[in-house]
């Protein structure tokens, strides 16, 4: 069994990272697995080196050791792992629904596209749903553009570990996915499919934040020629509030500002776990 912890370097590490990372190396070593690093930098325009450089720094004092990607080696270069890395991996990828005229380039702006969608409520979640706008302009599939996937109508149906059956209809619920966006950045929604598939990651340990994501991805992997998808684990998040989870910004959160103020590994760990709520 292979899973992966993947911080994006977009903050500092914090709790809910933490939180995250307890939940991956425990489920690794209960069934016998290994732990891949994984560094999600496909966001071009918020990630910085200085913040990955910090989250390898923080996961050896906590004492994470990865089995595949060590830190050393993001340290050392160029890495595997990293998504900036991984360019042609995607492009590749993205080829191959592109024979399937799977496709399509899509100019709207986040203004237009936020006017080209439909709010979705789906029990514990609301989304955005793209209504396909710019699915018929056959507008050029080259830089400049957003590139999407169709997404027709149809139920995935999947067992998370500790949630039971699942079912999600992609389309209804968020619409043709963005998979590059006009800037050139590869979405999460996308790189995260291909590499898990790439990387032959079969178990996935998340927040259940993510839990929406997991049928699109399904999907999107399938059409890839993934078969059988991963086993997915959807965990518990740290609320910082009924509604809303802790995020990066929030202060007295981050491992770094622990670490200074005198906290030893084992003492955030602790108080990652004491701060769940089940959600």
């Amino acid at each position: 069994m292979i899973t992966r912890f993947a911080p994006a370097p977009t903050g500092w590490l914090h709790l809910g990272h933490v939180l995250n990372a307890e939940f991956v190396w425990r489920q690794a070593a209960s069934l016998g697995g290994r732990v891949l690093l994984r560094i999600e930098d496909h966001d071009r325009i918020r990630s910085r080196k200085e913040f990955e450089l910090g989250i390898l720094d923080d996961l050896d004092w906590l004492g994470y050791r990865p089995d595949i990607y060590s830190t050393d080696a993001y340290r050392q270069g160029r890495c595997d792992g990293r998504q900036s890395d991984r360019e042609d991996i995607y492009f590749e990828a993205f080829e191959i629904l592109r024979q399937q005229q799977l496709v399509y380039a899509c100019d709207c702006s986040r203004r237009v596209a936020a006017q080209s969608t439909s709010t979705v409520a789906n029990s514990d979640f609301t989304e955005l749903r793209y209504t396909g706008h710019c699915r018929n302009k056959q507008h050029p599939i080259v830089d400049g553009f957003g590139w999407r996937i169709r997404i027709e109508p149809g139920v995935e149906e999947f067992a998370d570990v500790r949630l039971g059956l699942q079912r999600q209809d992609p389309s209804a619920q968020g619409g043709d996915v963005l998979l590059r966006d006009r800037h050139g950045n590869w979405t999460y929604q996308f790189a995260v499919t291909v590499d898990d598939w790439r990387q032959n990651i079969d178990y996935v340990v998340r927040g259940i934040d993510l839990l929406p994501s997991t049928g699109r991805q399904i999907r999107i992997a399938r059409l890839l020629g993934r078969t059988p998808p991963p086993t997915f684990f959807h965990h518990p998040l740290i609320m910082k509030s009924p509604d809303q989870k802790l995020s990066k910004s929030d202060g007295d959160t981050g491992v770094r500002d622990l670490r200074v103020r005198g906290w030893s590994a084992r003492k955030v760990i602790e108080h990652a776990q004491s701060l769940i709520t089940n959600h």
